[in-house]
C-alpha cells in the first residue's frame, strides 16, 4: 500500500491491518475510498476525502453528523433494534479524538464499512413504499434531537431565493458564452420563480416548520440488505435544518424518474407515478408522528420544487463553465439541465393527479 494511505489511514484508530484502498461509488462531491483489511474478524473501512471548497466548516459538518448517528443510536437501541450497527453509521476518531483529520490541504475520515450492503440507482414500487417509510422514520427519530440547532453545513443549500439569485447572477456574468444557446429554457425557468420560492415565504411566516432533513435523498444515498430490506441512510454531511418538502421532493426527483439525471435521450425522461404512490403512502404513514396538515397538502409541491431546483442549480453551473458539479465531458450540465426540465414539466402535469392521491390517503 502506497505511503500516503498510510500515511492518512494512520491517523485514525481503525482495528486491523489495511491492505488495499480502491475507489468506491459514484459521488459528485466527496472522493470515497474502500480500505480493505487482512483479518477476517474486524471491519473493512470507507475512507473519505471532504470536499472542502463546497463543505466550508468541515467542524461543524462533522458536529453534525456525530449528533445525527448517536441520537439515532439511541433511539434504535431504546426500541430494541438488533444489529444497530448496520443500521447507523459509525465514524472512527483519529488518535486525536476527532471525528476527521486534516492532512496537507485534503480533509479526511473514516467510517466502518457495512458488510453485505447495496444501493440501488432505480426502486421499484415495493422498495419505495418501504424506503418512504424508512426515511420519514429517520426523520421522526430527529424530531426531538436535544441541544442547539444544527448547523448549516451547506447556507442557503435548498433555499429557492438563493439558488435563483446564483441563476440571475450567471445569466448577468454569462462567464462561459452559453447564454444565447439557453436563452429559451432561461425565460421559461425564471419565468416560475415566484411560485417556486413559496415555502420560503412561508417558512419566515412561520406557517411551514424547519425540521431536521438530509437534503440529499437520492436513491443511492440508502443501503439496503441482500435481501432488500431497508437498513440505513448514508451520505449525512448535509442533513441539518429544512423543510420535509426537500427530503419528500428530492426522493421523487431521483427515484420516481424514468429516465437518468443526465440522461440525453429526453422521451425517456417522466415521472413514474406508481413510485410517487408508493413512497408517498410510506411516508405518510411514517411520519405521522410530526407531520402537519400543511405539510401534507404540500408534497407534491415538494416534488416539483425540487426538481425545479436541481434544474436552476444545473443551468448556473453550466452557464458558469461547470465550476461545482463534476463533469465528464463538456456538454454533461447542459445534458443534466435538459433531463431536469422534462421531468419537471412532466411531474407539472402530473401535479392535480398527486393531490388527488394524497386526498385519498387523508
Amino acid at each position: 500500500m502506497k505511503r500516503q494511505w498510510r500515511n492518512i489511514i494512520g491517523q485514525f484508530a481503525i482495528e486491523g491491518l489495511p491492505i488495499e484502498v480502491s475507489s468506491i461509488g459514484n459521488g459528485l462531491i466527496n472522493d470515497t475510498f474502500l480500505v480493505r483489511t487482512v483479518e477476517e474478524d474486524v471491519p473493512d473501512y470507507i475512507l473519505q476525502r471532504i470536499n472542502s471548497t463546497i463543505f466550508t466548516d468541515v467542524g461543524l459538518m462533522q458536529r453534525n453528523i456525530e449528533r445525527v448517528t448517536d441520537h439515532i443510536r439511541q433511539k434504535l437501541v431504546a426500541r430494541g433494534e438488533s444489529d444497530i450497527d448496520r443500521k447507523v453509521l459509525r465514524f472512527i476518531k483519529t488518535k486525536s479524538g476527532q471525528t476527521y483529520c486534516h492532512i496537507d490541504d485534503d480533509y479526511w475520515r473514516m467510517s466502518v464499512y457495512i458488510k453485505d450492503s447495496q444501493s440501488f440507482e432505480e426502486v421499484t414500487p415495493e422498495f419505495a413504499y418501504l424506503t418512504g417509510k424508512a426515511f420519514s422514520d429517520f426523520q421522526n427519530m430527529l424530531s426531538d434531537l436535544p441541544g442547539e440547532p444544527l448547523g448549516n453545513t451547506i447556507p442557503d443549500f435548498h433555499n429557492m431565493e438563493f439558488r435563483l439569485k446564483q441563476l440571475q447572477e450567471a445569466v448577468r456574468d454569462d462567464r462561459a458564452g452559453r447564454l444565447a444557446k439557453m436563452q429559451p429554457i432561461v425565460n421559461e425557468i425564471l419565468a416560475r420563480g415566484n411560485d417556486m420560492c413559496l415555502a420560503e415565504r412561508m417558512g419566515r411566516e412561520g406557517t411551514l416548520p424547519r425540521r431536521i432533513t438530509h437534503c440529499d435523498t437520492k436513491v443511492n444515498n440508502m443501503l439496503f440488505d441482500h435481501n432488500g430490506k431497508f437498513l440505513c441512510v448514508i451520505d449525512l454531511d448535509t442533513t441539518m435544518p429544512g423543510f420535509v418538502l426537500s427530503d419528500f421532493g428530492d426522493f421523487i426527483r431521483t427515484a420516481a424518474n424514468t429516465g437518468a439525471e443526465d440522461d440525453k435521450d429526453l422521451d425517456r425522461v417522466k415521472v413514474n407515478m406508481e413510485v410517487f404512490r408508493s413512497f408517498t403512502k410510506g411516508y405518510l404513514e411514517g411520519s405521522k408522528p410530526f407531520i402537519t396538515e400543511t405539510e401534507v397538502k404540500m408534497l407534491p409541491y415538494g416534488a416539483k420544487l425540487l426538481t425545479y431546483m436541481q434544474t436552476v442549480r444545473f443551468l448556473t453551473d453550466y452557464l458558469n463553465g461547470d465550476t461545482y458539479y463534476k463533469i465528464k465531458y463538456p456538454e454533461h450540465n447542459y445534458d443534466r439541465t435538459m433531463a431536469q426540465y422534462t421531468l419537471l414539466k412532466s411531474i407539472e402535469s402530473h401535479e392535480s393527479e398527486m393531490n388527488d392521491f394524497i386526498n385519498t390517503l387523508l
